[in-house]
């Protein structure tokens, strides 16, 4: 999958030992970092005297320009993973700083790891309705995922550029407000209090990727409670119970934001759902 300058591969294969030795590299060194994430499977890498094991939910990073071997299996047997490949001029890190982290592990289940994998996780299944533009932005993103990632384990966030720093910082931020829609307190100064910001470069940093942090939230709740008054599985649930569990504890609040996005009342909506859906039968 092309993302610009950027590719993204998912892969199975069978057990396997494979080698990249110093010939390879002088036939042919396309200069690129390579950031592996295992799915399925147990697999080990030895590069620059470093010596990895990893399994489901480890990401790994190494260099097309250093000599490698890489094990998957026999236990399981084969191996699926995911893999991010860049060429290395686009890292805005020094090699002292990247270096160190061939061949070693980097946990993607918690912090910018864990955005990083399900940023890879989300662009494998939705590939096929992007554009070629979306491709190019996200690859920009996925790359900025990845320097922060990397700057962390080295300990050299200081020396990720400003707009680089920016956009991971949405992404973190988007990614926290995503999974606290439920809560009523989620606040742009709750946000920013979060994140060890002030509430004034919270907005900024979402002005620049035109949205406001108030319209983010907003939508994405309607959305959750549209889907929800739309399921026939939950048409007995009470509409105050589906807007309470985004967010609206109030169902005055609830009626008129609804309203305001939709054009009708939540009750209304639900009806015409349900009218479709008998249409349908």
């Amino acid at each position: 999958m092309p993302l610009g300058p950027v590719q993204l591969t998912v892969m199975s294969y069978t057990p396997l030992s494979s080698q990249r030795t110093p010939r390879l590299i002088r036939q042919s060194d396309p200069e690129m970092c390579q950031l592996a994430l295992t799915i399925a499977g147990q697999q080990s890498i030895e590069q620059a005297r470093m010596y990895a094991s990893i399994g489901p939910g480890d990401l790994l990073l190494y260099d097309s320009s250093r000599p490698f071997t890489a094990i998957a299996g026999p236990n399981p047997p084969g191996a699926r993973a995911m893999l991010l490949q860049f060429p290395r001029r686009l890292l805005p890190l020094p090699e002292k700083a990247v270096a160190p982290l061939c061949g070693t592990v980097l946990p993607g289940r918690a912090g910018v790891g864990r955005l990083l994998c399900q940023m890879l996780t989300g662009l494998a299944d939705t590939h096929a309705d992007l554009t070629s533009a979306d491709s190019t932005r996200l690859g920009t993103t996925a790359v900025d995922l990845a320097t922060a990632l990397l700057a962390h384990h080295a300990d050299r966030q200081t020396l990720i550029p400003a707009g680089s720093r920016q956009r991971a910082l949405f992404e973190q931020i988007s990614a926290y407000i995503t999974t606290h829609l439920h809560d009523p307190g989620l606040t742009p100064g709750a946000i920013a209090a979060t994140h060890f910001i002030s509430t004034r470069y919270l907005h900024r940093i979402f002005q620049q990727h035109g949205a406001t942090v108030g319209d983010v939230i907003r939508q994405q709740r309607l959305a959750r409670c549209r889907r929800g008054l739309a399921d026939p599985s939950q048409r007995t649930v009470p509409i105050a119970a589906i807007a309470m569990r985004w967010g609206y504890p109030r169902p005055s609040d609830f009626t008129r934001a609804f309203r305001a996005a939709s054009g009708m009342t939540p009750s209304e909506y639900r009806s015409a759902g349900q009218d479709a859906n008998r249409a349908q039968r």
